[in-house]
């Protein structure tokens, strides 16, 4: 090992490890990116962080034994005294999937994942639109996830999505479902609750709280376009293949885990591909 290496991290004025302000200002340029292109201004995003820095402090920095006290977050937070009192009381707008699009994930997660819609080879078989002697169908697969909607709206909505096509009287999954491609509270949705995990677990690691997270990637520069959409059609073929194993299998244990106690855990496992040509070093 260096001597570099062994060194304290170099800090800030404000006294954080200049390595992690780095970080932070690398992760937030796509952020702004996407929030001025879509509105969001600085003053608004100022109120939201205000906000955010507050409840953070509140729920996961207490000390055992003791109340958590407006003062005590302005010291770990710097926001004023007088806004930790006005936001610790405020109501905050839970973050949920949209119900429709958390139905159409639940059927096709069922669809893909459990052996009753499978065919010889693991993957969707085509389904009849109904089936008479109670067998697999499109029916009986919208009836799984929920007994208020009837399959032919589902079918309707799908086929206008992309999400599947009819055949004569069979129904086949689009090999590309679940990808949104219209709607912008869907997109807005999955860039929230995936970006969300994505840090979230890299954060758990950078703070070394108990056992690490799966968070790896594979990098790679100097390449050629033509590499590049090589390399883009490999992953895209990998990760649907670790995806679709991934669903298979948390769909049997959380058959199996709804009615034990204790079942109160969620787990969310993605994976990404991202390219563009080199930036120059910024100073």
């Amino acid at each position: 090992m260096s001597a570099r290496l062994s060194e304290a991290p170099q800090e800030s004025p404000g006294g954080t490890p200049l390595s992690f302000v780095r970080a932070v200002e690398r992760l937030l340029r796509p952020f702004v990116r996407a929030m001025i292109a879509h509105g969001l201004t600085y003053t608004q995003l100022i109120v939201q962080l205000k906000r955010m820095y507050v409840e953070v402090a509140e729920r996961e920095f207490t000390i055992e034994g003791r109340r958590q006290t407006d003062s005590r977050i302005t010291l770990l937070t710097a926001v004023h005294r007088k806004d930790v009192k006005r936001l610790r009381g405020a109501q905050r707008q839970p973050f949920a999937a949209p119900t429709r699009l958390s139905l159409h994930g639940e059927m096709i997660a069922l669809w893909r994942g459990d052996p009753q819609f499978l065919d010889a080879d693991g993957k969707p078989r085509a389904l009849p639109r109904q089936a008479p002697d109670g067998g697999p169908s499109f029916d009986t697969l919208v009836e799984r996830v929920s007994k208020d909607i009837r399959g032919r709206v589902v079918l309707d909505e799908w086929l206008r999505l992309g999400l599947a096509r009819l055949e004569g009287e069979l129904v086949t999954l689009n090999a590309a479902a679940f990808v949104p491609q219209d709607g912008f509270d869907d997109l807005a949705y999955y860039f929230g609750r995936n970006l969300h995990d994505h840090i979230a677990a890299a954060e758990h690691n950078l703070s070394r709280r108990g056992a690490p997270f799966l968070e790896r990637s594979a990098y790679y520069d100097r390449l050629t376009p033509e590499s590049v959409a090589a390399l883009r059609a490999r992953a895209e073929a990998l990760g649907t293949e670790a995806l679709l194993a991934l669903n298979r299998e948390a769909l049997r244990l959380a058959g199996e885990d709804k009615d034990k106690p204790g079942a109160d855990r969620r787990i969310n496992f993605g994976v990404y591909f991202f390219a563009a040509p080199e930036e120059p070093e910024r100073r």
